[in-house]
């Protein structure tokens, strides 16, 4: 079956004007399908450092099946959205376990892995194998909503199925990987959610959207929920030059990432009352609480949070864990090989400085017992 002009022309621009990306570099499923994971919701150039980083330590998918949760967390330190993360270190061993360590060329079996979507399957298998299956992301809802001027709103299902079906009947069948990627390399380089290069596009004159003089009206998108804000305590418990670390359960937001426990400050409670309260819900420890360390904003794509950081004193007790699933006593030292969230990392330097100063006041006040 012959390509539309649409089509020919998509191609032939994404031939000679595509970006020279370093997963492109070859059809390896594997680094494909990496690259796709780290690019969900992610800019490239934040990506690139991080895919190049990451497969020098895990070159294949076996080395990477192999490794503990805790290191690829650690290398996926601050690119965010670690659900990701997890599902691909899942799903790699599931390649390595119930495959012979191949990926997949059956689609419905790549389907099946962990964290693998549609748009995952669609991605690695057309662009790795050659199967004729159309993307749809972000990019190519715009490009798409655009060219087609679609008046439902690409966040609903009747909008999202009317993409899709634009989507399968442009597809290039003999050339599938690179027609993805070019719809998608259009949508990030020349059809821009602000300021479009529409002179520079070469489907500009196919463009139904452009012919109404109205590019930016498309994609048609439901109002946004404003962000719900939440004040946050957290708590350094110390013992001598230790510090408690916590690791957070797999499941839900920021999964199996360490941090220093802490929680939700509650209507009319006081951020001091609630570090204490949080530490011995969360681990049975009682603590007194002295010194604020730090405050801090922090904003996550669907939640604002503002956190006081306070120093506590260790009592005693014994730890149990009620939520965290894991602790650790380390040195502040030692917190680097452990993946923290990105808002705990905003107060690292303030806690140093907190524990070097009473460090300090101790040492003198020891040498003045001795003299």
């Amino acid at each position: 079956m012959r390509a539309s002009p649409v089509t020919q022309r998509l191609l032939a621009w994404y031939r000679a004007s595509h970006r020279d990306l370093p997963w492109r570099h070859n059809r390896d499923p594997y680094r494909i399908w990496v690259s796709e994971v780290m690019l969900q919701q992610t800019q490239v150039a934040t990506v690139i450092p991080y895919y190049e980083r990451f497969l020098e330590r895990f070159p294949d998918i076996v080395s990477l099946a192999s490794a503990s949760i805790d290191e690829v967390l650690k290398l996926w330190e601050g690119l965010g959205y670690y659900a990701r993360a997890r599902n691909l270190h899942r799903a790699a061993q599931a390649v390595v376990n119930d495959h012979g360590g191949v990926v997949p060329t059956d689609a419905k079996t790549f389907a099946s892995l962990p964290g693998v979507g549609s748009y995952m399957t669609a991605a690695v298998q057309s662009i790795a194998f050659d199967a004729p299956l159309a993307v749809v992301d972000g990019n190519v809802k715009r490009v798409l909503a655009r060219l087609f001027a679609l008046e439902e709103s690409v966040d609903r299902p009747t909008g999202a199925r009317a993409v899709q079906k634009h989507a399968d009947e442009l597809l290039d069948r003999n050339h599938p990987g690179d027609f993805n990627q070019a719809v998608m390399e259009l949508g990030a380089l020349v059809c821009r959610p602000m300021n479009p290069l529409c002179d520079e596009c070469p489907v500009r004159t196919d463009c139904a959207a452009l012919s109404r003089g109205a590019p930016l009206a498309f994609p048609v998108r439901d109002a946004k929920r404003a962000v719900p804000r939440q004040k946050i305590a957290v708590g350094v418990v110390s013992d001598g030059n230790r510090v408690l670390i916590t690791r957070r359960a797999e499941k839900g937001m920021l999964g199996g990432l360490w941090e220093f426990p802490g929680g939700k400050v509650r209507r009319g409670e006081i951020p001091a009352r609630a570090c204490a309260r949080e530490i011995e819900e969360e681990t049975g420890l009682k603590v007194e609480v002295s010194e604020q360390i730090a405050h801090v904003k922090h904003a996550y794509t669907h939640l604002s949070v503002e956190i006081d950081v306070f120093h506590c004193r260790y009592l005693g007790g014994t730890v149990a864990l009620d939520g965290p699933t894991d602790f650790r006593w380390v040195t502040m030292e030692e917190t680097s090989a452990y993946a923290f969230p990105k808002a705990n990392h905003k107060f690292m330097a303030d806690i140093r400085q907190a524990l070097g100063r009473r460090q300090r006041a101790r040492s003198r006040k020891q040498r003045s017992a001795d003299n």
